[in-house]
């Protein structure tokens, strides 16, 4: 059976040109970036060249970046880095984050909360957009750091970056203050929106290579300079000691390419993917009852679209796409196996008995119009077929 992939906002397919890029240095160029020699240095300069070409791209130096092995351990290194470097000029260190985070930025601020940092969540709204006038609230004079991801990996929505910067900013002009820190995951971003550092007004930005199409377990913490942290990885020292340990080239290699290929091609596969996704909307909302669209309709990703489908359970629903060669999820993957309602569906307001009915679809280079009426089609289907099952009858609420 074909298989049709719909969960591009999990992990991607490397790209060929990703792939050629880091094939030299799996085995003819495998030196140790440390070592001295001629094989060393090969792979130092690699290195070295792939950090000037992400530089170039997020607008910033090269001594800015920080390569990693992957997103959520570049939040970490932002969150837990600022907070244990900085807590000490302050009497009660705090750190602001939002209820719709990724798992990496909500656990990394539990566990700050048990070691004494203060946590004060910022709320958002219906369609899924921050508080800004909360978070104007929230900020005080003992805030280390603000965490809002730029595209939230479940819904999509766009969060105002550049707006929460100058709300930031304008708090630091009034208190003279160089605090509070802010921090965006900009994993979901990279392949589609601007990630410009100064055009949005980050000083940490978290980017992710397995969801541009590049390697899995790469990627990168922007630090803007004049911006410590302490390391969380301790060892040799590479990565100017912020980040030990001997560095994947081909990885790097591979994040680097494929973040200037997404960048390089984002603005034509935005608006082809907007076209599909909407297509999609459309006719999900026309041929199947009790649907609705989750997250703002403007400010999306133009690859996802969310729906709430009531009277089947999600799990139900994508285990029976999956016999028809769908492969689609509920919400985020690094919660696909527990069993607790999505965090983000819940902040936006959704009660549990709609959560569960959640269908995540997002959409890639692969996907064709055609893929999309197999879809359509496939969905009718299974909804029928699950709801002749179900005992639950709910009201979509006006």
């Amino acid at each position: 059976m074909k298989r049709y992939y719909f969960d591009y906002a999990a992990t991607t397919p490397m790209r060929k040109e990703v792939l050629k890029a880091m094939q030299l240095f799996w085995q003819k160029q495998f030196g140790n970036p440390s070592s001295l020699y001629l094989e060393g240095r090969i792979a130092k300069q690699a290195i070295e060249s792939a950090r000037a070409k992400v530089a170039n791209i997020l607008r910033t130096q090269p001594k800015e970046i920080i390569f990693t092995n992957g997103g959520t351990e570049s939040v970490n290194l932002a969150l837990q880095g600022t907070a244990h470097f900085y807590r000490k000029n302050f009497a009660r260190p705090k750190i602001i984050i939002s209820t719709i985070e990724h798992p990496a930025g909500l656990e990394t601020a539990k566990a700050l909360k048990k070691e004494g940092f203060e946590t004060a969540y910022l709320k958002v709204q219906k369609n899924g957009l921050v508080d800004l006038e909360q978070l104007k609230q929230l900020i005080d004079e003992q805030t280390i750091l603000v965490s809002i991801m730029y595209a939230n990996n479940e819904i999509g929505v766009i969060e105002p970056i550049p707006k929460i910067a100058q709300i930031i900013k304008d708090f630091r002009q009034k208190h003279q203050t160089a605090f509070p820190f802010f921090h965006t995951d900009a994993c979901q971003a990279a392949g589609y929106l601007d990630i410009q550092a100064n055009k949005l007004g980050v000083d940490l930005m978290s980017l992710n290579g397995g969801k541009i199409y590049g390697p899995k377990a790469t990627g990168i913490l922007y630090k803007r300079e004049g911006v410590e942290i302490k390391p969380i990885i301790h060892g040799g020292g590479q990565e100017k000691n912020y980040r030990s340990g001997t560095e994947n080239v081909p990885g790097i290699i591979g994040f680097a390419t494929a973040l200037e290929l997404a960048q390089k091609e984002k603005e034509k596969e935005s608006q082809r993917l907007k076209s599909l996704r909407d297509y999609l909307i459309k006719n999900v909302l026309e041929t199947i009852p009790k649907v609705f669209v989750n997250g703002d309709l403007k400010n999306r990703l133009p690859n996802n679209a969310h729906f709430t489908i009531l009277d089947v359970e999600g799990e139900a629903l994508v285990l029976k796409l999956d016999e028809y060669g769908i492969a689609a999820s509920t919400g985020s993957a690094c919660h696909s196996k527990s069993l607790q309602p999505s965090h983000v569906l819940q902040a936006i307001g959704l009660p549990n008995e709609f959560i569960h009915g959640s269908l995540r679809i997002t959409l890639g280079k692969d996907t064709t119009k055609k893929d999309i009426n197999y879809l359509t089609q496939a969905l009718k289907k299974v909804v029928q077929e699950l709801r002749e099952l179900s005992p639950i009858s709910l009201k979509l609420k006006s």
